[in-house]
Order: structure tokens, then C-alpha cells, then sequence
């Protein structure tokens, strides 16, 4: 079964909240998160419910992220359109502050892109579960493929191996 198009692009999918449960405890509290992709904001609006501060931006309210950057923000945090994945990882090294992706794990995939990682570095934070995107029709949409938290500058492991059942009661209990 093919996803729901909208404008036949495959970059309209929105994270579920469920989508930040194992990112989470990795985040500083006290860190302005930028989400440059924001879309229908579901990612931006659980970062707040969370306490975090975030300053949201997206290409179709004008910032382009690939060209603009806020004056004040302390990590990148997104689901970036996976067909700009690589414009998005360049420019995030580029700016030289941490950042966590949620991408396909696939993203690993090319010879240009593993040269990107070597050269810079990148850890995974995969979850053991398939994210279940909201798309355009609003309905949620079971992932054909797993996705992962793409991070620079933030885990103190390259792979991590996070359970979404357990850091999402640990959201929820608050234990």
C-alpha cells in the first residue's frame, strides 16, 4: 500500500509526538531548540508541552533553512524532507550546533553521504519500532521503512538502541 501524495511530494509527513520519547532525555532543558521544518508544528507543540523553548521556521512561511538561521538557538531538532536529507545534514554541520534528524535509517546508504559522516561524525538513536507519521490526510500512516534520530554533537555513544515503550511511560509517569 503507496502513502497519500499531496503535490505528489513524499515530503509531507508529520512526527507524531510519540516520534521524541527516546530523543528526549538526551536534551538539555534549558537549550533553544530550533525546529526548521516545522510543517503543522505536531514536533514544535510536544517540544513545548515538554518545557522546552523552540523557535519554529518552514520554507512555506519563508525561511528557507538551507539560507536562513535564527539569532539565538542551541540545538536543530527536525524531520527534515527527506528529499533535501543531504542539503539539510550539510548545512547543519555547516552551522556548527549540535542537531537531531529523524530520518531513514537508508539515509546511512551512498558514497557521498557515508564521506559526509566520516568526515564530520554522526550517532543513531534508533528506536525498535517504526514511527507511525501523520499524513496529509490526517490519518496516521504505518512506516514502510525505520527511521532514526540522526544526531551530531549530542550522544556519548554512535549507536544507541532506545526502547519507545519504555521512555514513552517514563514521559508519561514522569519516573
Amino acid at each position: 500500500m503507496k502513502p497519500p501524495l499531496r503535490n505528489g511530494s513524499l515530503d509531507d509527513y508529520q512526527t507524531p509526538a510519540s516520534a521524541l520519547a527516546i530523543l528526549l532525555p538526551h536534551l538539555k532543558k534549558d537549550w533553544v531548540i530550533w525546529e526548521c521544518a516545522e510543517g503543522e508544528g505536531y514536533l514544535s507543540e510536544a517540544l513545548r508541552k515538554e518545557g522546552f523553548e523552540v523557535v519554529t521556521t518552514d520554507i512555506h512561511q519563508g525561511y528557507d533553512f538551507l539560507k536562513f538561521q535564527p539569532e539565538d538557538f542551541d540545538i536543530i531538532v527536525t524531520n527534515p524532507p527527506y528529499s533535501l536529507k543531504d542539503k539539510f545534514l550539510r548545512r547543519a554541520y555547516e552551522l556548527g550546533k549540535p542537531f537531531a534528524f529523524l530520518l531513514p535509517l537508508t539515509t546511512l546508504e551512498g558514497r557521498a553521504r557515508q564521506a559526509m559522516f566520516a568526515s564530520h561524525g554522526i550517532s543513531l538513536l534508533i528506536p525498535d519500532r517504526r514511527t507511525n507519521f501523520i499524513t496529509p490526510d490526517g490519518k496516521g500512516c504505518g512506516s514502510w521503512f525505520l527511521t532514526a534520530w540522526f544526531t551530531w554533537q549530542l550522544l556519548e555513544k554512535d549507536l544507541v538502541f532506545q526502547s519507545c515503550i519504555q521512555q514513552m511511560h517514563e514521559v508519561i509517569v514522569g519516573g
